[in-house]
């Protein structure tokens, strides 16, 4: 028996193969099937079982592809009503795979159709367990995700209490020694303070996670409930398009229309301009949003893009943009893809420079925005009278930025503003709009 972590660092989503006698089971698979491909082949092994802990909302699953690649079997629950062919997978069920057998655990909470997954040795003892978003390492998952997507929904309240009752009866009887292999760590917006920790036991959480010490239910939901980052916008999108099953992933990427280099774009089309911000600032298209190529991309796109716009893609080179059409991929949204263009026409946007002397002098002469999350701002004030609007609601909320005074624009660290000058740029248009880009850090650690 050998188990493989797969791990992406730009959604720090984990996904698993487990191998035995040349047999192979993924567990929540990535939109890329390559890497299990390639896994496979070394080991000389067959892929025969995909099995799905739930409808996944930050990524879109490869299941589909691998069933009519290599008529490999779907395992899910049957509360998840999916529409392509799977076998139901729910608490007491059971399958082989080569000398060991595999079984789930109805562990609701994140969702209302959540599975875990439990792996039994040879000897029939519990050895691993493959959580999915039920635990993670220091903390459960979210239970705020389910109130209008999928095929069963459920408000917040009603999961974090089901979440209790899972990590009473399911999680804390198992045995100390008990492998836990979640399906995100730290970085992941499916639940909040995630450890960088990749594995842990059951025995681990138990002595370092909240959630198996809350001494009751009311107190237990009010802790999980508290502080949950936001909810991006092609979440639920993707709990949908899970539920259907993707499109295979390189036939997909293929159809995107790559545009020759110096292309002129659509007027008043809605373009994502992915190069640094240095050379964003040197010339733009009118009107485009800097979502700079990092690595949360796919993430941020997902957070001011909606998944039912169109847009054009630009970035400096080839290369780059083929990676970010990957990047794309990962969260569906390469359907919406109109054309990807490297260094286009009519880039005759500048940016205004951020003159940070004349700031110190005189900051009352600023109107600032704070694009940090509300949770972020209240734990780390930096300025106060700030505008507090997160980056993700600035494009529907930039019109209530006041326009007498420059408008200067702060994150954290410097990543996100450029992507918030961008866009509040497009609606100021009586005074200058300005980066606070980098600088930010040192007025942060001085706030503290």
């Amino acid at each position: 028996m050998h188990i493989q972590q797969f791990y992406d660092e730009g959604l720090a989503h984990a996904s698993y193969a487990i191998l035995s006698q040349g047999k192979i089971a993924l567990v929540d698979p990535g939109r890329n099937p390559q890497p299990y491909y390639d896994f496979a082949e070394d080991h000389a092994a067959q892929i025969v079982a995909l099995i799905e802990t739930h409808p996944h909302a930050d990524f879109v699953s490869s299941h589909l592809e691998f069933h009519k690649n290599e008529g490999a079997t779907i395992y899910v629950s049957k509360l998840v009503g999916a529409a392509y062919p799977h076998v139901g997978f729910d608490q007491g069920d059971f399958f082989t795979l080569g000398a060991i057998t595999i079984h789930a655990l109805h562990t609701p909470g994140h969702s209302p159709d959540s599975i875990s997954i439990l792996l039994k040795d040879t000897e029939g003892k519990d050895y691993a367990l493959f959580s999915g978003d039920t635990l993670f390492i220091g903390d459960v998952g979210r239970p705020d995700l389910r109130e209008k997507a999928g095929n069963l929904t459920a408000q917040r309240e009603e999961l974090a209490k089901m979440m209790y009752h899972t990590v009473q009866q399911k999680l804390k009887p198992l045995a100390d020694d008990v492998l836990v292999f979640p399906a995100h760590g730290a970085g992941s917006l499916c639940g909040k303070n995630l450890s960088d920790a990749r594995q842990s036991t059951i025995g681990e959480q138990r002595a370092s996670n909240w959630a198996f010490s809350a001494p009751d239910e009311a107190m237990f939901v009010q802790t999980l409930l508290q502080g949950q980052p936001y909810i991006p916008k092609y979440f639920g999108y993707a709990v949908d398009l899970n539920k259907q099953g993707a499109p295979a992933y390189q036939r997909s990427i293929s159809q995107v229309s790559i545009w020759p280099e110096g292309a002129t774009l659509p007027a008043d089309a809605l373009v994502i301009d992915t190069r640094k911000q240095d050379l964003f600032a040197a010339g733009h298209i009118p009107g485009s949003i800097n979502i700079m190529n990092g690595g949360k991309f796919e993430t941020w796109l997902g957070s001011i893009v909606g998944p039912e716009e169109n847009f054009f893609l630009v970035a400096d080179t080839a290369a780059e943009l083929e990676t970010l059409i990957h990047k794309t991929a990962k969260i569906g949204y390469e359907a919406g893809i109109v054309g990807a263009v490297v260094n286009p026409a009519g880039m005759t946007a500048t940016g205004t420079s951020f003159d940070l002397a004349a700031f110190k002098a005189n900051p009352e002469a600023y109107t600032l925005v704070d694009i940090r999350s509300r949770d972020e701002k209240a734990g780390t004030p930096i300025f106060d009278g700030a505008l507090n609007i997160p980056l993700p609601e600035l494009r529907e909320r930039a019109h209530e930025i006041p326009q007498h005074k420059p408008v200067l624009i702060h994150c954290a660290g410097g990543y996100r503003s450029a992507a918030g000058v961008s866009i509040v740029a497009n609606e100021v248009k009586q005074v200058p709009v300005l980066d606070f880009s980098e600088a930010i850090k040192d007025f942060q650690t001085a706030a503290h």
